[in-house]
């Protein structure tokens, strides 16, 4: 069973000559793709969707880097600024770069929600449905509905749920973020939205391994979206657990996730979502 992970960064260090934009916060020190080639070869995991960090801007270069020289490995859904000078002309040959299949946006703060909100994403997600290109978004709960009325107008644009939508950061508790599930099972009902159960640990109170309390919380994401738009994913370089026990929480703890069922949500559905060849 290939396994393929939905979500994992690379990044340099923020430098003069290559500077994170105002806004970002430190990190760990820079993940390049040898270090993560060793770590996903140590876990076994086969494939990695690489989503270039928000703290490093709208650049994509270090992820298509990777890419280029992986292809076999690695595939991209880059960042894209729809205020960029020729902003609709790069979209049209976004899949032109070579391992770019997709978009990442996010919107889980105010500073990066205000472009959507004041109307300057208007364009971009019926020039992306036209063009085939698959979107990853990160939307907290509150604001799902943004993401419920883009899924309606645009029914061709397959959207995937980054996280599920669940908040990260001081004072939120993993039983306030699941109260608004909901919020994102209730998008289910949208054949071209997809969930994608990632980073989950990261999102427990308790850090143990093998993280039970998450397991009914998986349990209901894959009830709603079934096992065809339910993505495994994990996030690494900030897992409060070792990589393979990212994967064996699903793989091995979840006795009711088996057979062609694991098969598609441990790689074989975002593979096919986004369009890239297994």
């Amino acid at each position: 069973m290939p396994i393929v992970d939905a979500q994992v960064h690379v990044w340099a260090a923020n430098t003069p000559e290559r500077p994170w934009p105002a806004r970002a916060e430190p990190h760990r020190a820079p993940l390049g793709k040898e270090e993560l080639l060793k770590e996903m070869d140590a876990a076994g995991v086969d494939r990695a969707i690489l989503v270039p960090p928000s703290w490093e801007g709208d650049r994509n270069d270090l992820a298509l880097e990777a890419a280029a020289a992986h292809p076999e490995r690695f595939a991209v859904m880059g960042r894209f600024d729809p205020e960029m000078e020729g902003a609709r002309d790069r979209l049209a040959g976004w899949k032109e770069q070579r391992g770019m299949l997709g978009m990442r946006f996010t919107f889980h703060t105010e500073l990066l929600r205000q472009p959507l909100l004041d109307g300057r994403f208007d364009w971009v997600w019926g020039d992306m449905e036209k063009a085939g290109i698959p979107a990853m978004v990160l939307f907290h709960h509150e604001y799902m509905s943004l993401a419920d009325r883009i899924a309606e107008r645009y029914p061709g644009l397959r959207l995937v749920l980054d996280h599920l939508g669940l908040k990260s950061g001081k004072g939120v508790g993993e039983a306030a973020n699941f109260a608004t599930l909901d919020n994102v099972l209730a998008l289910a009902k949208r054949p071209n939205v997809a969930a994608k159960v990632s980073a989950l640990p990261c999102y427990a109170d308790d850090k143990t391994y093998p993280f039970r309390s998450l397991h009914a919380q998986i349990r209901r994401v894959f009830d709603a979206f079934g096992p065809k738009r339910t993505f495994w994913g994990t996030d690494w370089s900030r897992l409060p657990c070792t990589y393979r026990q990212g994967i064996t929480m699903f793989a091995e703890e979840l006795p009711w996730l088996k057979g062609q069922d694991l098969e598609w949500v441990m790689g074989r559905g975002v593979c096919e979502w986004i369009g890239w060849r297994m």
